[in-house]
């Protein structure tokens, strides 16, 4: 290769680093009541009550383009707390159901 081709494709490399190193890791966070967290959770899911939800709390720890994933029980509550989430201008904000839907959907394919 010619000198200014390892240039580009050295720059383009590093390019894609950074893309990757500053894409966030989406939030997941399981809306149903502390006592329905404390029966069955999943490990490292944050728990923030539907009667907690604080959109400027939310920005201030995430940001307003942050990829939120919510869900609680059924998906009621999640899908309360995404519409005062998103009346509050967040962008990218997700109701995945139930735990049981979110658990068979992060689950390893068999």
């Amino acid at each position: 290769m010619t000198k200014p081709i390892l240039k580009i494709f050295a720059l383009m490399t590093i390019l894609f680093m950074v893309a990757c190193a500053s894409t966030p890791e989406p939030v997941w966070i399981d809306v149903r009541t502390v006592e329905e967290y404390n029966d069955d959770h999943i490990d490292g899911d944050m728990n923030i009550p539907l009667a907690t939800i604080n959109a400027d709390d939310f920005a201030s720890r995430f940001g307003k383009d942050a990829e939120i994933n919510l869900y609680c029980r059924s998906g009621n509550r999640a899908g309360q707390a995404k519409a005062i989430l998103e009346a509050a201008g967040f962008t990218n904000v997700n109701n995945l159901g139930g735990i049981g839907d979110v658990r068979a959907m992060r689950s390893p394919v068999q």
